[in-house]
Parts: structure tokens; sequence; C-alpha cells
């Protein structure tokens, strides 16, 4: 059984952080009815057909993958989900990862951890494209979900099925035999957020107490300066660690509803199930374990409906009010939203076509202004870092046209140009080109919808912008 949980290895995540620790759940075919299921248990594999693929090893991106699929199968259509599966289980796949086996579309055969990487093997005559796999759990387990068809499907973040899965697949196990994994997160401190986010120390300290105190805030900025990546930073820090699984990420959109957010009615195979939404269910992880703080992410927060997504939850969010319970609207359940849930919301100012927020709503947050950080000391050490004069040459004239935008009438600062379409690059990767990429296709489309009733002063700062560069 000590093998039944090696399943938190290296991986980049959702979140898109280096260091961080998660593990992907797979829905997976053994063959068309599962007929290959037996062969692949008694050999501690998964493979998938496709031989006429050849050796997926040297594909670097889906699009090699397409290629090489449409050359080999012309005929098939767009074949868009095999493409994904196969891409997937060669470059997505890692090691650690578990992996369901089912037959049909109710029914799981088997639970599996992903021991070992992809590998082509001509000897598998049909099922030449392999993956090692350690079949911990072998039987049939009815499920009372609609599986998806494909070959290959991740179902990482569809919590309930995961859930749905393993308590059927576990039930029974006998918690003494099941080797707890031994989960080392990377530690974060204050340090590393002020070392990675151009910021000073009294300006971090404030945030962190108004989150703190609150509980609840928005960050809000201009296009470009980093609130999703300080966001996430801001967490990290305050948790000391980059644990994952303490932070959830969503974006509101105009479709996304209370049932989304809380709990709602879904279609299912026979008729209707209750089902929780994303904060309704991170609250009860955060209850279970009220020693540690949980950190919930909200993107584009004033693109959705937020008086019909939060409901009754309005009142809740507050910061005397938490602990306090409510009947939810369809379940009736009383709830509550733990102390230890700090919500981080985001928006972007220049986005014109979105209302504000309601007062009802925004007397519950503090809102924390970001602005543009080029004369910040950590970006002129990491602009001379770079020790490249034309992208120091561009940066200049990016204040200069910020100086502009901000005196605007029609603008002003919250439409200002941040500083983190110019980060994350090295002195081998700070190119021309990619420097005029970055002018020609995000800076001067902006400037384009900016100023789209004044084209002089589109076509002044356009040929600006590429002086620089030259």
């Amino acid at each position: 059984m000590a093998v039944l949980l090696k399943e938190l290895m290296m991986q980049t995540t959702a979140l898109g952080d280096d260091g961080v620790q998660t593990v992907r759940y797979w829905l997976y075919a053994p063959g068309e009815g599962a007929w290959m299921w037996d062969t692949f248990r008694e050999r501690g594999v998964m493979g998938l057909a496709w031989g006429d693929l050849g050796d997926l090893t040297a594909c670097a991106s889906k699009h090699d993958v397409q290629q090489r699929m449409l050359e080999a199968f012309p005929s098939h259509g767009s074949q868009r989900n095999d493409i994904l599966a196969a891409w997937q289980f060669v470059s997505e796949m890692k090691p650690g990862d578990v992996v369901f086996a089912k037959k049909g579309r109710s029914e799981v055969i088997g639970r599996g951890v992903v021991m070992g990487e992809y590998v082509y093997d001509e000897g598998w005559n049909q099922f030449p494209h392999i993956r090692p796999v350690d079949w911990t759990h072998v039987g049939n387990w009815s499920i009372d979900r609609t599986l998806a068809l494909k070959t290959l499907t991740d179902i990482t973040y569809d919590q309930e099925l995961v859930k749905r899965i393993e308590a059927s697949v576990l039930d029974g196990e006998d918690s003494a035999d099941i080797e707890e994994p031994t989960v080392v997160f990377p530690e974060y401190s204050a340090d590393d957020f002020l070392t990675s986010v151009y910021m000073d120390r009294e300006r971090y300290d404030a945030i962190v107490g108004l989150l703190k105190t609150k509980k609840n805030i928005i960050l809000q900025g201009a296009p470009g300066v980093g609130k999703t990546f300080v966001a996430k930073r801001l967490a990290y820090s305050m948790m000391g660690v980059k644990d994952v699984s303490r932070v959830k990420l969503v974006q509101f959109h105009q479709s996304y509803s209370y049932e989304d957010f809380i709990e709602g009615y879904r279609p299912c195979g026979a008729g209707f199930e209750l089902v929780k939404g994303a904060f309704y269910s991170f609250c009860k992880k955060a209850a279970d374990d009220e020693e540690n703080d949980y950190f919930f992410i909200i993107d584009e927060i004033n693109r959705g409906n937020l008086s019909k997504i939060f409901g009754e939850l309005f009142m809740l969010i507050e910061a005397d009010k938490r602990g306090n319970e409510l009947q939810l609207l369809y379940s009736r359940e009383l709830f509550s939203v733990p102390t230890n849930v700090h919500i981080i919301g985001m928006m972007n100012t220049a986005d014109r076509s979105l209302a504000m927020l309601d007062y009802a709503l925004r007397r519950r947050f503090a809102f924390v202004e970001l602005h543009p950080a080029f004369d910040s000391d950590g970006f002129r050490e990491y602009c001379s870092g770079l020790d490249n004069p034309r992208f120091e040459a561009l940066v200049r004239e990016v204040e200069s046209l910020n100086r502009a935008i901000a005196e605007d009438e029609s603008l002003g600062e919250g439409f200002c140009i941040g500083h983190s379409y110019f980060c994350n690059m090295k002195p081998e990767t700070c190119t021309d080109s990619a420097l005029a990429s970055i002018v020609e296709y995000e800076l001067i489309p902006m400037l384009k919808e900016y100023w789209f009733d004044e084209p002089g002063k589109v076509r002044e700062w356009t040929d600006r912008l590429r002086r620089s560069l030259r």
C-alpha cells in the first residue's frame, strides 16, 4: 500500500508557479470497451493506440502532434479530442499522477499511480505509446455521474467527480494500511515576496494588515501591473509556503452564477442533482483546517453579476460576520464563512465596458491600487541585470507614454501600461525580436483601443515606441 500514495511529485500547477507540488487526476479508457484492461493491468502499464504516429517524444507542441495525426489519419476529421489526449499523455501527465481506468460511461475498473515517463514501444503493436502504472486497486465501481467518452480526460479540477470516484474505490480501506505522504512545500517569506514583486516593505505590510483585519481586499490597477502575480504571492507569503491546496483561483464572467459559486442543481443521468460550487467547497475545506490560512482569489471580479453570485453570502463575508450561519438557497443547509478564509479580488481599471462594483459589496472590501513599478528599486535592478540598451530605451519611452496617458482627461492613471509586459526576461531572451513583438502585438493594439477616436496620437506613440528599438 505504500505505493498507493506515491502521488505527490513535482509538477507545474494551474497557478503556474515553479516549485509547487500537486497531483493531477486522469480518466482513462484502456481500449474500446476496456478490451485491453487485463493486459495493461497484468503488465503494469497504460497505453494509447495510434501506432502510425510514431515516437511522439520529439513533438515540442500540441501543434506537432496535430500535424502527425492529420497526416496519419487524413479522413478522420479534426480529431481534436485524440490530438489532445496524445499530447497530454506524452507531455502533461507526470509520475505521481492518479489514473482511473473506466469501462463505458459509468463504471470505474481500476485506480493506479503513474510511475514513469512516456516511452514508445513498437513491441506493443496496436498500443505502442506506453506509461508504467502501479495499478493499486482493481474492481468494478459504479459511478453516479456520466463519464466522458474520450480516451484520456484530465478531471483534476472536477473536484466533485474526483471525490466520488475516490470514495467509491477507497471505501473500506484500513487507514492504518495507508502510508500518508510527506509533502514538503517550498518556503516563501515576506522577503521572497519583496524580491519577486516590485513593492516596498511598508506597502507590503499595509496590504497584509488590511487582509488580516478586513479579510477581503481587491487589487485594482492598469493592465500589466501584475495583479494575479501579486495576489498569489501575497497568499504564499502569508502562509509561509507555496501550498496551492490552500489557494483557489477562479475567474468571474458574465455567465458565472450563484450555482457555480455556492451550489445549484445540475443535470445528471437520473434527472438533476445538487452540486456544490467552488466557494462552498473551499470554505468547507478551510473549516476542517482552522489552524491554517486559506486564500480564495477571484480574477476579473467586476465582470460577474456580484449580487447574483454572492447571494446571501453578502453578509457572511464581512470580517465581523465570519462564523455566523445563514440558510443556503437550495439545500437549506446552515452555512458560514470560516475566519481563516481570505478573499482577494482583482479588477482591471482600464476596462470601460464594465460597471463598478455596487456599494453593498464595495464596503465589504478594502481596495488596493497597484501602479506600474518602472521606477522601483527592484525593477531598476532587474533592468540593470539585462544590460540591454534597447530594452532600457523602450522602458523610458513607455514611462513617457504613461505620463501622457495619466494626463489625458479621457483616460487617466488607471489606463497606464504596467511593468509586467517586460518582466521574466533573461539576457539571452531579451532580443530585438522579442521587444518588437511586445510593441507590435501588445502595446500598439492597446493604444488603438485607448485612442480609437484620436488616430494622430496613436501614430505618434506608435512611431516613438518603434524608434526606441532602433
